[in-house]
This record gives structure tokens, sequence and C-alpha cells, in this order.
């Protein structure tokens, strides 16, 4: 049979993009840079959003809509803000056949209107801290698109905070970090990221702090998959986001926000495929088990088993396509990387019998009727921190490190170089830009989050990013 992707070794980006097309996940909108999610890889972030925002609303923030066009004056008032965000801007100057008085914006984050809401909302220390987490999609006009990637309109939450204390609000953005993002990261997309401070170099325009987590890919470079900012009280004094304090006086806001998006999808696919396609974590997977009809006498013993799945919470497809090959029905669920698959053949049934097909190492085991259930809820559990520790080893195998630039140049060609940030500082970060390589985030030597770039023992991550 003719091979279905093209190997990572041979070229990885290829790889990628046959991923998308063959499992169905993305396609090129008609426009450049816009994209199409097909089902299964809008499931994939519906899944995403699900988990994420749960985390977000246990940390106290609530959901909220806020226009998608921003009149341009918004933008001007954060001067640092506008400059970080002028080359990305797609600005509209026509609207109903005529020229509008004031050109707006097309959304590319929301920190300025939302900002404008603050202004109003805040009044008094009673009002903070103020919580506000959005859904929506945002436009930032790509050069170099990528699907899921890089690409000029995506989808993403936005978290915007006000607080009445500078600790306040670096503690609410460490608790973004740490206990929405990283953890869902790690325990639900089985993701091994790094999570560091962002250089003055790398900061978000308009920030004080910038936080991310940084993920390796399978050919070696970087991914930012979510990033958490302290904004001081840049914006709260642009907009005018002050409140009286509990002794009478005036004071501006403290502000934080924090971001994910689509991305996160690709990052799914970049660290955990392999040849034969994508492979989903079993906390993440829209479907955890697919249950193949190997011939269509199976299907009343198929459909029976899938409802007994389902009723224990298990998420089950039932794929009862017998006039489709079943070879070909194999293949395509192998690529969606869909955790489980039940084949259901009249043989097996013989013998009381299926066949449990794991997508992690591809074995297959005759598995009794009766044990169908255990064995499932075995193989999930154990294939979530199989795939977590896969993508540790392959990660931790391609970090190296250095003392040089050059020998930070010449690990990012396969790998991470990590070195310290004492010996490389802001001089040598300028001289890796030169050649096309990132300070990705600055972390203390036990792994840490840095109260600052200046402390001794903090490490530079170095790579390639897409």
């Amino acid at each position: 049979m003719a091979r279905v992707l093209t190997p990572q070794a041979e070229d990885f980006p290829r790889w990628y993009q046959d991923v998308l097309a063959k499992a169905e996940l993305a396609e090129n909108g008609p426009v450049r840079g816009t994209m199409v999610i097909r089902p299964y890889g809008y499931a994939l972030w519906e899944r995403m959003q699900s988990e994420v925002d749960d985390r977000i609303k246990a940390a106290g923030a609530r959901n909220a809509y806020f226009p998608l066009f921003i009149p341009e004056s918004y933008l001007k008032r954060e001067a640092q803000h506008v400059e970080g965000f002028s080359p990305e801007l797609a600005v509209v100057t026509i609207g109903g056949g005529k020229e509008l008085e004031e050109p707006v914006v097309v959304r590319p984050t929301s920190e300025t209107i939302i900002n404008a809401s603050f202004a109003k909302w805040v009044q008094s220390y009673r009002d903070l801290p103020m919580l506000i987490n959005q859904w929506a999609n945002v436009v930032r006009w790509e050069m170099r698109p990528r699907l899921l990637l890089r690409t000029t309109e995506f989808l993403w939450q936005e978290g915007h905070t006000a607080h009445a204390t500078e600790q306040d609000a670096r503690d609410y953005a460490v608790r973004i970090l740490r206990d929405v993002y990283e953890d869902f990261m790690v325990d639900v997309l089985a993701l091994p990221v790094v999570v560091g401070r962002k250089t003055a170099r790398e900061r978000f325009a308009g920030a004080t702090n910038t936080m991310t987590l940084e993920l390796m890919t399978g050919d070696g470079k970087a991914l930012q998959m979510g990033t958490s900012h302290e904004l001081g009280q840049n914006f709260a004094r642009a907009f005018d986001i002050n409140f009286l304090t509990p002794s009478g006086e005036r004071e501006f806001a403290w502000q934080t926000s924090w971001g994910s998006s689509t991305r996160m999808v690709g990052g799914l696919i970049m660290a955990h495929g392999d040849d034969a396609g994508l492979r989903v974590p079993p906390r993440l997977a829209p479907t955890q088990v697919a249950i193949i009809v190997v011939k269509a006498e199976a299907t009343e013993a198929a459909a029976r088993l899938s409802d007994e799945l389902s009723s224990e919470g298990i998420r089950v497809e039932l794929d009862d396509r017998a006039d489709v090959p079943f070879g070909r029905r194999a293949v395509d669920w192998e690529l969606k990387g869909v955790p489980l698959r039940v084949e259901v053949g009249p043989r097996d049934l013989a013998e009381d019998r299926v066949t449990l097909v794991r997508r992690l190492g591809g074995g297959k085991t005759p598995t009794p009727l009766a044990g169908v259930l255990d064995a499932v809820r075995v193989a999930l559990v154990e294939d979530q921190v199989a795939l977590y520790a896969d993508a540790e080893r392959a990660r931790d195998a391609r970090i190296v490190d250095v003392k040089t630039v050059d020998d930070a140049v010449e690990a990012a060609a396969t790998g991470w170089a990590r070195l310290p940030w004492s010996e490389l500082g802001t001089e040598g970060e300028a001289r890796l830009a030169e050649r096309s390589v990132t300070v990705r985030c600055l972390v203390r030597a036990d792994g840490s989050l840095p109260e600052t770039g200046d402390e001794p023992d903090v490490l530079a991550y170095c790579a390639r990013a897409y």
C-alpha cells in the first residue's frame, strides 16, 4: 500500500500539512492566511475550550464579549501597544459605501476596548479585582501563514483583569500561568512545556512582564503555547482606570492579560504526531474509543458494546460502515489519533471476544467481551501517562547545554540550546536574533520561574521558533 503521509524525517513541514489534510483537521480559506477548521479539528478545539474554560472559571474569571471593531484612536492611547501591533493591523476605512469618520481596527487583541469598559465599571476598591475572559476570533495580518500555527485570523481566549495592588495582579498572572495553562497542557494535552519569563526583547507590547509556556515540536523547534502578562499600570493610566481606596484616595488599577489559541491544536499535532498521523491524549480525545464493525453481521454486538462503554462515560464512536473496506477505516482512525480501536468481527464474536488496538505502540490484544470495559479504562490511563513520557524524553534528548552564541546557533539547528543568561545577555540575544534564533524564555536552574531576569542562576532557553 502506498504511504499515506510524508515521513517526518524526510520533510517535517510536509508531514504536518499531510496530517492536516488526511486527518481532516483544517485547510486554507479563500483569503490568504485564513483557515477552515474542519469538524474533527474543531472537535479537538472544543475539548480544549471546555477544559481551559473550566479552569479559568475556577480561577474566578467570568466570560464576556466585546466588539470585533475597535476605534483606531483606542490603540493609539498606549504607545508601546500600538507600535508593537502596527505591522499586523487590519484597518477598515469604508463602511456602508462611505468613508468612515474614524478608521476602525479589526480586533488584534482586546486590551484597549476592554479597558475602555473597565474605566466605566471600576469606581471603588469594592469593584476589584475585576476578572474577565473572552472567547473570540482575532485578526493579525500574517506575512508567512501556517495552518493552526500562524494565521491571519485565529480563535482564542483572552483574559483581562484589574486589581487593587501590584502584588495581587502579579499573583493572579502566575495563577493563570500555572493553574490554568500549565495544568491543562501537562495533565490534559500531555505536553511537557517549559514555563519561563520572556526577555524584555520578547515581551508583549505594553506589558511590564510576560510569562510563557514553550513547547518543543517534533522537529526540534519551539512553539509558544500560551502567555500571561503583567501590564503594570500602563493601560490603566492610558484609559484612566482608577478607583477610590478605603482611605478615600484615587489610585490607578494594576492589570494583567493572558491568552491561548488554536495554536494549541497545531502544537498537539507537532509534538505527539508520528509517521502514521496524529496521536491524541485520551483525556483530550473527542473520541476515546472507535468501535469498528469488521463485517455487517457483527453490527448488533458492536452497538451493544458501544452503548455499554458510553454509559460509563467513555467517549465512543461506532463505525458500522461495513461497505467501506476495513483496512481503509482502520487507517483513517489511526490518522486521527483516536487512542483505542475495538475491532468487532464474526470470528472473534464466535469466541466471545474482540480485538483491542492501541494507537500508542500499535499493539493488538484479543480481549474477552466481558473484560472490554476494564481493559479500555486501563489503556486510557496508561497511554495518557506514556504519551507525556514519550514527549518529555524526546524534548530532553534535544536540549543541549552550551556556553557561546555560536554553539547555541548550532544546537538550535536540531533542538534547543540552554546557557546562563548572565553569559548571553542582551548583546548575545541580539546576535542570536540575527541568525534567526530567539531566547524563548528565562528559567531558574531549579526549573522555577524567576522574579526578574537579573537573578544570578537564570538559564536562557534558545531555539528557532514557529
